[in-house]
């Protein structure tokens, strides 16, 4: 059971992290109703995180609270993948980083949901439902702008190419997954692997983009210590009104 508590905080640092990426286009969106989508999904993706960090405060005691873990953490205490901290770019890049991480989720959380945990698998369930759209419309996406104009194909190719190495981190599993998955907690990260590059690459091959030729690069640390510089500039935006008036109420 000690390993609960990391799982919860991975799930919720990778929701928490790429919901306030994904909050920073509000407003900034090609079209309307990519705008209202995008803010749609980040408040889907928050609405998890106050569960899965909801839970690892719990496991944590010390009356703690999910908000305590968003907000009172450094950079260095965050476990979320790399893959969700890397910054907007453009529309093409932010589609693309959703879509890849959507077919990471999305069965990942289909896992959970058959957790040996209870408060694990009850979270997950709720949270497939919302990841399942969340998947299917970045899908969709990704074919429209690969196979439309010859600049949106570009920009989507450039895209991939780019994000494509951090997508090995989520398949790299360490004792704590080793721990979760021979108690019927979580699936093994690798056992993830087949399914989502068969999917993945199905959609890309119908949105005309050619798979990047570099294996899955082995980035990230989850288990320990980390420092991204994106990170820290995410969390000095994130946090600086808890930090700057601690404990604030209205």
């Amino acid at each position: 059971m000690s390993a609960l508590g990391p799982l919860a905080t991975r799930m919720g640092d990778n929701t928490l992290i790429l919901g306030h990426r994904l909050s920073e286009w509000c407003g900034q969106a090609p079209a309307l109703e990519e705008d209202i989508a995008l803010a749609n999904t980040a408040l889907d993706l928050i609405g998890q995180t106050q569960m899965w960090l909801g839970l690892a405060a719990e496991i944590a005691g010390e009356g703690k609270t999910a908000d305590d873990l968003a907000m009172r953490r450094d950079v260095w205490d965050f476990r979320n993948l790399l893959l969700v901290e890397r910054p907007n770019v453009d529309f093409a890049y932010t589609t693309t980083r959703q879509f890849l991480f959507d077919r990471w989720h999305l069965p990942m959380l289909d896992a959970l949901s058959r957790s040996s945990e209870p408060r694990v698998a009850a979270i997950a369930a709720k949270a497939v439902k919302e990841a399942t759209y969340h998947a299917e419309r970045s899908a969709e996406l990704v074919v429209a702008l690969g196979d439309g104009t010859a600049e949106s194909h570009d920009r989507m190719q450039a895209a991939l190419d780019a994000l494509w190495p951090y997508t090995g981190e989520m398949f790299i599993g360490d004792d704590i997954d080793a721990e979760l998955a021979s108690e019927g907690i979580a699936p093994a990260p690798e056992s993830l692997r087949d399914g989502w590059e068969e999917a993945v690459r199905t959609f890309l091959a119908d949105a005309t983009l050619s798979v990047p030729d570099s294996d899955f690069a082995h980035r990230g640390g989850r288990s320990g210590a980390r420092h991204s510089e994106h990170l820290g500039h995410l969390l000095t935006q994130m946090q600086w009104l808890q930090r700057a008036y601690p404990d604030a109420t209205w």
